[in-house]
């Protein structure tokens, strides 16, 4: 009797896992390699754009910003004082009424110094290909700066890219796990390619005036 690593069965299987981390390796390196001019951790490089583009990240349930997304916050807010962004687009989860990502992202700017006019709230970046053809398609973003850690920057650009955004990325630091990112990295590519439809909504124009984004704007 063969033993079960000789079956075809097993030997068919051996071939999927290794034709899987294939096509999982091709497209990560796909994604890096063609990003690797639009990133940098040098502010000073980054060339001035119309928004930062904050996306959004775990908020504790009494509103505080987790580490990773303050982290965003904090950056994006110094590139609007620095003059390198003329607003800040905050795109996260409200899927339920008690988990309120761009609200209280948006808060935080505001206590940062930011002008109410130039914060714009994104309540449906329910994936980072969501916030990205939101920004092109609501908010009518042309250009920006895309604001997160380095794990992330690679996938995020490219989709801003694949979405029409001339999009560069500013890296923050370290954040989140990387075999996590190796997959996201893959479905990634796909929506790149694809490019599928996302939420819809009426325009809200990034020149104009933020608080016309807010779930309870400003009377």
């Amino acid at each position: 009797m063969r033993p079960f690593s000789e079956l075809p069965v097993f030997r068919m299987l051996g071939v999927v896992v290794l034709l899987g981390g294939l096509v999982g390796a091709a497209a990560n390196l796909v994604v890096v390699q063609r990003t690797a001019e639009s990133v940098t951790g040098d502010v000073s490089r980054l060339r001035p754009a119309q928004v930062a583009i904050v996306p959004g990240s775990l908020v504790r349930s009494d509103g505080s910003l987790g580490e990773i997304v303050r982290a965003r916050v904090e950056a994006g807010v110094a590139l609007y004082h620095r003059g390198t962004v003329d607003a800040l687009l905050m795109s996260g989860d409200n899927s339920t009424a008690s988990y309120d990502e761009p609200g209280a992202m948006r808060d935080a700017a505001l206590a940062a110094g930011v002008a109410p006019e130039d914060v714009f709230t994104d309540y449906a970046g329910f994936s980072t290909w969501h916030t990205m053809r939101r920004a092109n398609e609501i908010f009518q973003v042309t250009s920006a700066v895309v604001v997160t850690q380095d794990l992330y920057a690679a996938r995020s650009v490219d989709l801003a890219h694949a979405a029409g955004l001339d999009a560069q990325g500013l890296l923050i630091g370290d954040g989140g796990r990387a075999g996590r990112e190796w997959l996201a990295r893959v479905r990634g590519l796909a929506e790149a390619t694809i490019r599928p439809k996302v939420t819809a909504g009426p325009a809200i124009p990034i020149d104009g005036d933020g608080r016309r984004s807010w779930a309870e704007p400003l009377s």
